[in-house]
C-alpha cells in the first residue's frame, strides 16, 4: 500500500491514538495543535508537528494542507474552534476534510457546511460496547451501512470442523464470512476460503443484516 499523507488537527486522545496509528501504518502524518506542551509531546511519533492556532486562517494558510490526502479536524469539544476550522480548511482549498463530532447538533452543522466524512469516536466506542455485551462471544463490531453491520467473532463451537461451504451461512442466514484469521498466523485468510475446515481459535469476519448477525449470540 503507498503511503499517504494525514493532517491531524487538534490532540485530543483521539487525536492522538490515531497519529500514532496512521505512523505506525507507514503513512506520513503532521499533527497541528495551539497547545506547544501537546506538541512536543507527540513530535518524536509523527513526521512533522506544528504550533497553530486553526481558528487563524493565516496561521493555516501558511501551511501546506493541500498536498494532504485527507485532512482530520479532532477539534470536539469545541463546537466553534471546529467550524472556523472547518471554514478555514474550505477557505484554503482543501478538498477532502474529515471531521470529528461531539453531539447531534455538531454533526448537523458539519453536514451544513459540506463536510460528509464525520466520526463521533465517543459515541462509536460507547455503541461497540454495547454490541459486545449483547453477543458476548463477539470481539469487535463496526457498522457498515444502515442495518448491517460486520462483527469479528471466535469461531463458534457449531462451526469447528466444517468448511464454509458445509455451513452456507450465506443461504441460510445472509451472513458471509470475508476473512478467517488464524491467531498463530502473521495475515488473515481472504478468498478463497470456501473449502477451508475452522478450527477452535479461528477468529472469524461476518458481515450481513444486524437482525441476522443476532443469530450469532453466545
Amino acid at each position: 500500500m503507498a503511503s499517504k499523507q494525514f493532517v491531524i488537527i487538534g490532540l485530543g486522545n483521539s487525536a492522538i491514538f490515531l497519529a500514532k496509528h496512521l505512523t505506525s501504518l507507514g503513512h506520513d502524518v503532521m499533527v497541528i495543535d495551539c497547545h506547544p506542551d501537546k506538541v512536543q509531546d507527540i513530535s518524536s511519533s509523527v513526521s512533522q508537528a506544528i504550533v497553530a492556532d486553526s481558528t487563524r486562517l493565516k496561521q493555516l494558510s501558511s501551511i501546506p494542507l493541500q498536498k494532504a490526502d485527507s485532512v482530520i479536524v479532532c477539534i470536539g469539544e469545541n463546537l466553534q474552534a471546529s467550524l472556523l476550522t472547518v471554514l478555514n480548511l474550505k477557505e484554503l482549498g482543501v478538498k477532502h476534510i474529515i471531521a470529528k463530532s461531539s453531539s447531534a447538533a455538531h454533526t448537523s452543522i458539519l453536514e451544513k457546511l459540506g463536510v460528509s466524512d464525520i466520526f463521533h469516536p465517543e459515541r462509536d466506542s460507547a455503541i461497540s460496547l454495547a454490541e459486545r455485551l449483547n453477543r458476548p462471544n463477539m470481539l469487535d463490531f463496526l457498522p457498515f451501512m444502515e442495518g448491517f453491520s460486520i462483527i469479528e467473532i471466535v469461531c463458534p463451537e457449531k462451526f469447528q470442523g466444517k468448511t464454509l461451504k458445509d455451513l452456507s451461512l450465506t443461504h441460510k442466514y445472509g451472513i458471509q464470512v470475508i476473512a478467517i484469521r488464524d491467531p498463530l498466523e502473521s495475515k488473515p485468510k481472504i478468498g478463497n476460503i470456501a473449502d477451508y475446515v475452522l478450527k477452535e481459535n479461528d477468529v472469524l469476519f461476518l458481515i450481513g443484516p444486524n437482525e441476522a448477525l443476532d443469530s450469532f449470540k453466545a
